[in-house]
């Protein structure tokens, strides 16, 4: 047998043998989806679908204007009461018991009080005397300043009178009076001098009335330069006064 002739006879019995095959598969096929539709299928159920418009929208509700408010009732302030003061009522203090003082005691405490008010006493005392000398220190001091001054003033008051009257000694030493010149006439003279007692110059302050004596007691005091000094450089004065009297 040759190559050809198998494969044709080989061919030929496949064919047969699938196309057998597709049959039984299809024919399966259609009974399994036959019965299954029929197992499957029922009646439909009936759907009920009511349709109906929707209501109206409602009228729009009347506007209704708000009652206007009253005016405000003005009600008159209520009187406020002061506040009624409540007097306390502080329950008065217990007494405290009363301790009796020991009877011992009694006797130092009456000593301690009579020496504290000696030597109160005796201090008021001391202040009463300090302050009496203290004053009469005081007055014998015042008094012995015015003594003091009294005496320098005298002491003073002496040295520059003798000095004054050494210079009219001189003065009247160098003098010379008019002849026909009556009664004590008074004539008063400021000299300036240095402290050498050298005369710078002679004025009369106040003059006797006689001119020929004033201008006589004139030339005596510039011919009596330099004048006398006095004892104490402390009574030295520049400027002095001097008076004149022909019978002094």
């Amino acid at each position: 047998m040759s190559s050809l002739t198998y494969f044709q006879t080989r061919a030929d019995f496949a064919l047969g043998r699938a196309f057998m095959l597709t049959l039984a598969v299809h024919a399966i096929l259609f009974a399994v989806m036959f019965f299954g539709v029929r197992w499957q299928s029922h009646p439909a159920e009936t759907v009920a679908v009511e349709l109906w418009d929707p209501p109206p929208p409602p009228p729009p509700a009347p506007v209704v204007e708000a009652p206007k408010p009253p005016p405000p009732k003005v009600e008159p302030e209520p009187e406020v009461k002061k506040p009624e003061i409540v007097e306390k009522v502080v329950p008065k203090p217990k007494p405290k018991p009363e301790v009796k003082p020991k009877p011992e005691a009694a006797p130092k405490d009456d000593e301690f009080q009579k020496r504290r008010a000696r030597e109160q006493l005796a201090m008021e005392q001391r202040k009463i005397d300090d302050e009496r000398k203290r004053a009469d220190d005081e007055r014998r001091k015042a008094e012995n300043d015015r003594i003091a001054r009294e005496m320098a003033a005298s002491g003073r008051a002496k040295a520059l009178n003798e000095y004054i009257g050494r210079i009219r000694a001189k003065v009247k030493q160098n003098w010379i009076l008019p002849l026909d010149l009556q009664g004590n006439p008074e004539a008063v003279f400021e000299v300036v001098q240095l402290p050498t007692g050298e005369v710078i110059s002679v004025k009369v302050v106040k003059g006797s009335g006689n001119p020929a004596y004033d201008e006589a007691v004139h030339r005596s005091i510039l011919k009596s330069s330099p004048l006398p000094l006095p004892t104490d450089r402390a009574d030295f004065s520049r400027v002095l006064k001097l008076t004149f009297r022909p019978r002094d």
